[in-house]
């Protein structure tokens, strides 16, 4: 057993036993092939949460800040976690995505950015970047509850129907701004689908 799937199993097991975590729509997940997560963001337990209970291995791109953590920074390393300077220069980090992706791996992205409880943030073009640059396609997907967590509520894990961007062409600025609207809007839907079911 690999590291990852270590704590995937560790991590699985915590979410299911602690929150009651449900998940939806895993079989919209490719088991193959490149792959792009684009999910919404509300805790620090989102990116553990949602790869343990993605069928797929996810490879995380993570904020510089955390690789400079003791034990925090060595441990996301080890599970396949990349750097990203979100305030200074983004190249290497969609350099190593780009490279994961051509290599029919799936990584995960949260268009937002950062931690954004009011939904008011705007997305950033990152996950459809990825996508013009790779052809890869992008799974919406949504977390529910995990900014509830130090309450012991529950948590649901949905991921919607593959996504392409639809163009014959180079994209343009606003092929990537529109498309990043569709998958924010389809991110949206997925929670108030989870938040309606009980």
């Amino acid at each position: 057993m690999t590291f990852y799937n270590f704590a995937k199993f560790i991590v699985h097991g915590i979410g299911r036993v602690l929150w009651r975590t449900r998940v939806y729509g895993a079989q919209n997940v490719p088991r193959s092939g490149p792959l792009i997560i684009a999910c919404n963001h509300l805790s620090v337990l989102d990116p553990p949460i949602v790869g343990a209970f993605c069928p797929r291995r996810l490879t995380f791109m993570a904020k510089v800040e955390l690789f400079r953590i003791p034990i925090l920074g060595p441990l996301i390393r080890a599970l396949g976690a990349y750097p990203v300077d979100r305030a200074g220069n983004a190249t290497g980090a969609i350099k190593r995505s780009v490279e994961i992706l051509q290599s029919g791996g799936a990584v995960i992205i949260f268009p937002e950015g950062g931690r954004n409880l009011a939904g008011a943030a705007r997305a950033r073009q990152g996950a459809a970047l990825l996508a013009a640059l790779t052809n890869a396609p992008i799974v919406p997907a949504a977390i529910v509850g995990s900014n509830r967590a130090r309450h012991l509520g529950q948590m649901k894990v949905a991921f919607g129907c593959p996504m392409s961007l639809d163009t014959n062409r180079k994209a343009t600025r606003d092929d990537l701004a529109k498309f990043t609207d569709t998958i924010m809007n389809e991110i949206r839907t997925l929670v108030e689908r989870v938040n309606g079911d009980s």
